[in-house]
């Protein structure tokens, strides 16, 4: 622009913004198909058609920069799933969610106009957009939680979520051996060792393998011990059978038989 010509700023024209990709960590999306939602975690009751969230972490501040990137995110993809950028889908049906697994004290002391609508929700108001902030270490230890504590970063949360979630697809189950191990290596207490969990998540969904990886690397013997003779040679044939021994041996208790029998006759 001419105004600034000859001065200390450079103006750039239609500046290009996707240079570096941006991602938003997790958008719930509203289906036409699929089973109706009746529980939710506490927070997300008023779910709607297009559900932005961002997540920090144990040892992540959740700030106000973080806030700035989530309704900068919210920006992009209303005008991204919008039929044109002269009509934009209406923004009731859009909702923003901050999640963290810590209390983000210096982010609402900065704040003005919040207010908590249960333990561990809140609803921030952040220039013209509300907010819900949902606290995973405060909300309370109640069966419709059991999700979010899990992520809560303590202990009786951890417990509680592993005893009381119940997962639609077991094998996702598996993460918490991941979450376990960063609880311990940032010093939260947990109840029984690493061993201990791993076992007893193998025990719970051993069921999901296939028999082939169920019995791997276990020696033949020690699985035939579980069984009786009978039971090792279900389904044998007499034939099969006999392959497994040298002539000599079966010759050897054939007349081992016919003496027994003369004996007895």
């Amino acid at each position: 622009m001419d105004l600034f010509t000859d001065s200390n700023y450079q103006v750039e024209l239609e500046k290009e913004l996707s240079l570096k990709k941006q991602y938003l960590d997790v958008v719930i999306i509203r289906r036409t198909v699929g089973k109706p939602l009746t529980e939710f975690p506490v927070g997300l009751d008023n779910l709607t058609e297009h559900n932005l969230l961002t997540y920090k972490s144990l040892r992540e501040p959740l700030d106000d920069w973080a806030i700035e990137e989530l309704i900068g995110h919210y920006s992009n993809y209303r005008k991204l799933v919008s039929p044109s950028l002269d009509e934009l889908l209406p923004a009731n049906q859009f909702q923003l969610y901050a999640i963290s697994t810590r209390y983000p004290r210096q982010l609402l002391s900065k704040l003005l106009r919040f207010q908590e609508l249960q333990p561990g929700v809140f609803e921030l108001t952040w220039g013209t957009r509300l907010l819900r902030l949902i606290v995973l270490s405060q909300v309370s230890l109640e069966e419709n939680n059991a999700f979010w504590l899990l992520f809560s970063g303590q202990e009786q949360g951890f417990v509680y979520g592993d005893q009381h979630y119940h997962w639609h697809q077991p094998s996702e189950r598996a993460v918490l051996n991941q979450l376990y191990e960063l609880y311990q290596r940032e010093g939260v207490v947990m109840p029984y060792t690493m061993e201990d969990f791993e076992r007893d998540f193998t025990r719970e969904h051993l069921y999901l393998l296939p028999p082939e990886e169920r019995l791997t690397g276990l020696p033949p013997e020690t699985i035939f011990k579980r069984f009786s003779p009978e039971e090792r040679l279900k389904g044998l044939t007499l034939e099969t059978i006999l392959k497994q021994f040298p002539p000599e041996v079966i010759e050897a208790y054939l007349s081992r038989l016919k003496k027994n029998d003369q004996s007895n006759s």
